[in-house]
């Protein structure tokens, strides 16, 4: 009996790691800093990204980097160009530094998060998202190695025009001498 409860015991022991991983789904609610899943009968306009390796063995995306206004909603069709899996995970940086942290832990986690997607070679996908708050953001693929290799950009997400309030006197300007 001893031997039998040892066997699972080693078993368990060695199929914990992958228990572990587990997804990274959820946790973020509907709302993120960076904003939120858009719908996508309401999007702005579309920006296509490629994700690719380069001759010299850089990552990159193109574009190297984003630029939005608060509250547009943008289709992000995005297409893997080159001969590896890569993938988009859009998010703050201090959020993408963590999930880097996570993935080099457990490179095997599977991804059920609006803000991501994960492609294979020639795969395209796209990801729908409103940018509900202005700030810089980043995007990155954060599979090991990935972003050490370049494939990494920012995102800005600029105020926008219907948040700007302008403020005219009621007064005319005067001169005031002393």
């Amino acid at each position: 009996m001893s031997r039998y409860l040892m066997t699972t015991a080693m078993i368990l022991s060695m199929t914990a790691p992958a228990f572990a991983a587990g997804s990274h789904s959820g946790g973020h609610g509907d709302e993120m800093a960076v904003g939120q899943p858009g719908d996508a009968g309401q999007v702005d306009r579309v920006v296509e990204v490629s994700m690719r390796e380069t001759d010299d063995g850089r990552m990159v995306f193109e574009p190297a980097e984003l630029t939005f206004e608060e509250g547009e909603t943008i289709k992000l069709d995005i297409t893997n160009s080159g001969e590896l899996e890569h993938e988009f995970v859009l998010d703050t940086n201090e959020e993408i530094m963590e999930h880097k942290a996570l993935m080099e832990e457990f490179p095997g986690m599977e991804h059920d998060d609006p803000n991501a997607i994960r492609l294979q070679p020639g795969e395209s996908g796209e990801i729908v998202w409103t940018f509900a708050n202005a700030g810089t953001f980043e995007y990155a693929c954060l599979i090991p190695g990935h972003y050490q290799a370049g494939m990494h950009g920012p995102v800005a997400v600029e105020a926008g025009m219907a948040d700007e309030v302008i403020v005219e006197s009621e007064t005319p300007n005067s001169t005031v001498e002393n």
